[in-house]
């Protein structure tokens, strides 16, 4: 236990020296030889994010905008994340034909929810699919465990994911003037705030 302990301190210093000693063009470089695999790793790993949410979505998007430019990494980012969340909803609603009447019984106050999600169901999962914070496999599982039909779902994720996208993928496109022009985050936020309201 101790040798493995060891090595994985000397590997994280080994992470740590190679981060620190990155250059400009190291940076560019590896994202050239990123966006040379194609479209696979841009949509691969934002579906990824949805099947397993402790991944960074901000990250992936991020890095797609600068690997692929702005609009196809827009594409393939919206691509994986509309898929991956399809893919959860899809799983959800089969566990859910299967337990979900078990669900409701045992827990009473999610039936509340559940019949609030059906009748409302549009607004809040586009709302929510809108921040790029919002826990999206919470989302995709009580509208899978819920009765909405499958296009509301698909329409309110495919435009809420949309709009996400798109805002990180504007901020992500360019960090160098972001940095140097922080006016658009803050233009970025005041959107998203209104849009909160």
């Amino acid at each position: 236990m101790q040798d493995l302990i060891a090595y994985i301190a000397i590997r994280w210093d080994e992470w740590g020296a190679y981060l620190k000693g990155l250059t400009e063009d190291d940076i560019q470089a590896l994202f050239d030889r990123y966006s040379a695999l194609g479209p696979l790793p841009g949509i691969m790993l934002p579906l990824g994010e949805a099947l397993l949410p402790f991944l960074p979505l901000v990250v992936f998007v991020f890095a797609n905008a600068l690997a692929y430019g702005m609009w196809l990494g827009f594409l393939y980012s919206w691509i994986g994340v509309c898929v991956g969340a399809m893919l959860v909803f899809l799983l959800s609603r089969w566990f859910g034909r299967r337990y979900g009447a078990r669900i409701r019984q045992r827990y009473p106050k999610t039936e509340r929810f559940f019949t609030w999600v059906e009748h409302r169901g549009f607004t809040p999962i586009f709302l929510l699919s809108c921040f790029p914070f919002t826990p999206s496999v919470l989302v995709n599982v009580s509208a899978g465990f819920s009765k909405m039909p499958l296009h509301t779902f698909l329409t309110a994720i495919m435009m809420g994911k949309a709009v996400m996208i798109f805002i990180l993928s504007y901020l992500g496109s360019d960090l160098k003037t972001l940095w140097e022009q922080p006016w658009r985050l803050a233009v970025v936020l005041a959107v998203l705030v209104v849009m909160w309201l």
